[in-house]
C-alpha cells in the first residue's frame, strides 16, 4: 500500500523590506509577463513604509522555509484594498492563496476595516478565489490592462463589506 506524503504547514510572517527578494521571485514566476499586472521592486518597497500597509509572507514547512506566496493590501480608514497576491505556480492548490486572503481580510478586520475591496484582470483564474472568499464584483474598468500582444483587457473590481 502506498503512502502518500503529508502536505507540508504554511506559515505565514508579516514581511518586510528584508523579504523583497523572495517576493520579487514569487511574482515574476506567478504572473505572466504579458499581462502587465506585476509590479517592480521599486514599486512595492515604496509602498511598503506607508501607513497601514502590510505584507503577508506565506513560508513552506516553517516560519523560515521557502517563501511560496505573499499578500502586499493597506487599510486605511474603514476600507482595505489588496494590492497584490502570488503564490509560486507549483505551489498551487495547496490552500495557500485561501489562506493568504483569509488573513488580508482578517488583518484587514483586526485595524478597523469593513469595506474591503480588489482589483484583477477579467479572466484572471484568481477571480474564483475572491468569489469563494466572499468578494462579489463591484465594477469593470473597460480596457485597464493592456498586454505585451497590445490586446486591453478589461480589470474587474471586487468588494466585500464585513459586519
Amino acid at each position: 500500500m502506498a503512502t502518500h506524503p503529508q502536505p507540508r504547514p504554511i506559515f505565514h510572517s508579516q514581511g518586510s523590506f528584508e523579504d523583497l527578494d523572495a517576493v520579487m521571485e514569487v511574482m515574476d514566476t506567478a504572473f505572466s509577463p504579458a499581462f502587465g499586472e506585476a509590479w517592480s521592486r521599486s514599486q512595492c518597497a515604496g509602498i511598503l513604509p506607508m501607513n497601514g500597509v502590510r505584507l503577508t509572507v506565506a513560508h513552506d514547512g516553517s516560519p523560515a522555509g521557502r517563501v511560496v506566496g505573499f499578500a502586499l493590501h493597506r487599510t486605511v480608514s474603514d476600507e482595505a484594498e489588496l494590492l497584490l497576491l502570488a503564490v509560486r505556480p507549483e505551489d498551487q492548490g495547496r490552500g495557500i492563496g485561501h489562506g493568504l486572503v483569509d488573513a488580508f481580510v482578517a488583518g484587514a478586520y483586526s485595524q478597523g476595516a469593513r469595506r474591503l475591496h480588489l482589483e484583477v484582470r477579467d479572466g484572471n483564474p484568481a477571480t474564483h478565489l475572491y468569489a469563494h472568499a466572499g468578494f462579489q464584483v463591484a465594477g469593470r474598468r473597460r480596457a485597464y490592462y493592456r498586454g505585451t500582444d497590445g490586446v486591453r483587457h478589461d480589470a474587474l473590481t471586487f468588494a466585500r463589506t464585513l459586519d
